[in-house]
């Protein structure tokens, strides 16, 4: 296969923001989740404005780990958010193909990937346009911290990519878990910041039709 040529100044890096970390009904939900969904929702939206792209990750198949310790599959938490879906977008499921399409960036605002673990890195396609796609900065959002979030930060930052980590956009099953994860990030060269510094005074606002009764 050819090299895709990928270049990007900033990058929007969602991970597995699926339903049952981020509904109160949820499997796994996160500790504060309505906060923490709220800041990847602005994230969401400020990627919108500035026309920047994001690539997702969304964890199938099997249910018993990282997420749960029940056999029973979770067909409706597995599904993502609504709010974090882009208009122009395309998705690959899970399989071990390495087949992109040719700047697929220009063509598409969201690519998500379907995999069948937490980390990226194990499902081929993903690992291949994470590898290649070259930018300045890569901005991670997303659950779980201590799980996919941290897998996809090592991964990134063991390929000598620039991370960053906006704290207040990922959720934790565990607080004290989570810091510690957060901290290894820190040491293995990753940034660390929260979503009012990283966008700015002027906060980005949520779009009016949306809202967080479910949540």
């Amino acid at each position: 296969m050819p090299i895709i040529t990928l270049r990007r100044r900033r990058i929007v890096v969602d991970v597995d923001t699926q339903r049952h970390f981020f509904v109160n009904s949820g499997i796994v939900c996160v500790q504060n989740h309505r906060r923490v969904l709220a800041n990847i929702l602005r994230v969401v939206n400020w990627a919108k404005q500035r026309n920047i792209r994001m690539i997702s990750t969304i964890q199938v198949f099997p249910s018993e780990y990282p997420y749960c310790n029940s056999p029973i599959c979770d067909v409706e938490g597995q599904k993502k958010v609504d709010y974090t879906f882009r208009r122009r977008r395309t998705s690959f499921s899970a399989d071990d193909r390495t087949d992109l399409l040719p700047e697929i960036l220009d063509r598409y605002d969201q690519v998500i990937f379907q995999k069948r673990c937490f980390d990226p890195f194990e499902e081929p396609r993903a690992d291949r346009m994470l590898s290649e796609l070259q930018a300045d900065e890569f901005i991670l959002v997303g659950a779980l911290t201590e799980g996919a979030v941290k897998a996809t930060a090592i991964g990134l930052l063991a390929r000598q990519k620039n991370v960053t980590i906006l704290v207040d956009a990922t959720g934790s099953y565990s607080r004290t878990v989570g810091e510690v994860t957060l901290r290894l990030i820190l040491e293995r060269g990753g940034k660390l910041t929260d979503t009012h510094t990283f966008l700015g005074s002027s906060c980005v606002q949520l779009p009016r039709r949306h809202s967080l009764g479910w949540c």
